[in-house]
């Protein structure tokens, strides 16, 4: 496989490209060689979907990841809090929660905030991490939209998280409008060698999920809080009506 795979693959037509997904590593035995990864099966005929539901043991496919023994930056982390954040903030969808259970699974017991997982249905709260500095609440949509009931409660949520940390007097300027119906909304902050931007900050807030509520929220906590853009990581992982391409 050469360097740019990625380009060769984007190159070949469509009847030859073969699916590929990104999913979180929800844990790894290197010693085995076997990794977790959490799969949500749901009516959409998605490659990974169909996958998941056909796949027997013995089944082969390609897992591409960053790799340790890399001597540079070697990617695929985008959870990088400030080392003295004294405030986290974990939000997203039903397909950031694998993330955001790793996430809790990884914390120190030290750290503390509020991890917010709007899932379709309450039984999907069996999958949800805890941890001993962090209140976990789960909101089961039941038919709601996505979205409905992770904003209110992200926008109820960080003022306070906000008011027991000391307050932050960062200079936003004016956030650069994403269209997420035809632009990746993803942004991680980080230094040039890959670690986190910042050292300290009053709050570190890590959002992932449906590109238009993210969005929402970048835009609440940036624009009308006055967090820290270096302090706040956000990713689309996903469009409503729209397949990934």
């Amino acid at each position: 496989m050469t360097d740019d795979w990625y380009s060769a693959w984007r190159a070949l037509p469509d009847e030859l490209r073969n699916p590929i997904r990104t999913y979180t590593v929800r844990a790894v035995r290197a010693a085995s060689r076997q990794i977790d990864v959490d799969v949500v099966v749901h009516p959409v005929d998605g490659p990974a979907s169909v996958w998941a539901e056909t796949a027997v043991v013995g089944d082969e496919l390609i897992v591409l990841g960053p790799n340790a023994r890399h001597d540079g930056f070697h990617g695929g982390v985008d959870f990088l809090p400030p080392p003295h954040a004294e405030r986290i903030l974990l939000a997203g969808d039903e397909t950031a929660l694998p993330a955001i259970a790793a996430i809790l699974e990884r914390l120190p017991p030290t750290a503390s905030g509020r991890a917010i997982v709007e899932v379709p249905h309450a039984d999907d709260a069996a999958c949800v991490s805890t941890h001993p500095g962090f209140t976990v609440d789960v909101l089961p949509r039941n038919g709601r939209a996505h979205g409905e009931l992770l904003v209110p409660a992200v926008r109820a949520v960080a003022p306070t998280l906000l008011r027991t940390a000391r307050a932050s007097s960062a200079d936003q300027g004016e956030l650069v409008d994403v269209d997420v119906d035809h632009d990746l909304l993803w942004e991680v902050p980080s230094d040039d060698h890959g670690g986190p931007a910042q050292q300290d900050a009053p709050l570190y807030a890590w959002l992932a999920g449906e590109a238009g509520v993210i969005k929402t929220l970048r835009r609440h906590l940036v624009s009308e809080l006055g967090i820290d853009r270096k302090s706040v990581a956000f990713m689309g992982y996903w469009r409503l009506g729209r397949a990934e391409g």
